[in-house]
């Protein structure tokens, strides 16, 4: 048994599981669907293609900082006639960090590796414009099943939001990992795919069970707590500066303080 564990963080994220129509709602959670619709497009499938190797893979995802839920209202009308469309309220969840891991064969389990760093279609979470966040990829662990792989791998949360927990040692997280259909604590969720073909999306039932894992927290500082009568010190945020990134900018550029 090989589980690929893959870091999932963003700006936003969408993982819908039960959204129709013009209210497209969000889980608290990736879904195995969504997860396994980005490995498949990293593998170049068609979304008629058959799904069955990558959905016999057992799935489990950690919450390493759960994000803030937000509603977008959108209005579009079409471009050739002017016609307005339905309006829509979509869900989306914002500065959320997640791990999810697969397990499976270890051939399949490697040539998923493979996919995820140099991807066919590039990956989204949840949705085309949730673009992720820094490598997916956190590598192969052999020997486990992938509820166990996401208890032993560090806290991957924002260092704010680490910091905001500098008080405790360990860190409680929710591990959501799923488990045999007759499991009687288990919770039935329909985010198993079936098909992504476009004519009939299906999806199945499968059994889900929720526990607590504590993580160490690298910034616990025990002496560091301010006294009860002082306030906490103001965390200082870094200006966002995304044309740093950019190789072609020289280094004193016009667009440098707009």
């Amino acid at each position: 048994m090989s589980v690929l564990a893959l870091r999932l963080a963003g700006p936003l994220q969408s993982w819908g599981s039960a959204a129709r129509f013009a209210r497209r709602t969000t889980e608290a959670a990736p879904t195995k669907s969504g997860v396994i619709g980005m490995l498949a497009a990293a593998l170049g499938r068609d979304r008629t293609d058959d799904l069955s190797d990558l959905a016999a893979l057992s799935f489990a995802v950690r919450i390493d900082q759960p994000g803030t839920r937000l509603r977008d209202f959108q209005t579009a009308r079409h471009a050739d006639t002017g016609k307005a469309m339905p309006v829509s309220d979509r869900f989306y969840l914002a500065d959320a960090v997640f791990l999810a891991a697969v397990a499976g064969e270890e051939e399949l389990i490697r040539t998923l590796h493979t996919a995820v760093r140099t991807p066919v279609y590039l990956p989204y979470l949840g949705r085309r414009s949730c673009p992720p966040q820094g490598p997916v990829d956190l590598g192969i662990t052999e020997g486990d099943d992938a509820a166990a792989a996401l208890r032993r791998e560090p806290w991957y949360a924002a260092e704010w939001h680490q910091r905001r927990h500098s008080k405790q040692a360990h860190v409680p997280l929710q591990l959501l990992a799923e488990t045999s259909a007759d499991a009687p604590r288990g919770t039935p969720v329909r985010d198993q795919p079936v098909t992504f073909a476009p004519e009939h999306r299906r999806y199945a039932l499968r059994n889900v069970v929720a526990t607590v894992v504590d993580v160490l927290n690298p910034y616990f500082r025990p002496d560091e707590a301010p006294p009860r009568n002082e306030s906490p010190r103001r965390v200082t945020v870094p200006r966002h500066s995304p044309e740093a990134h950019l190789a072609l900018l020289p280094p004193q550029s016009p667009l440098d303080g707009h």
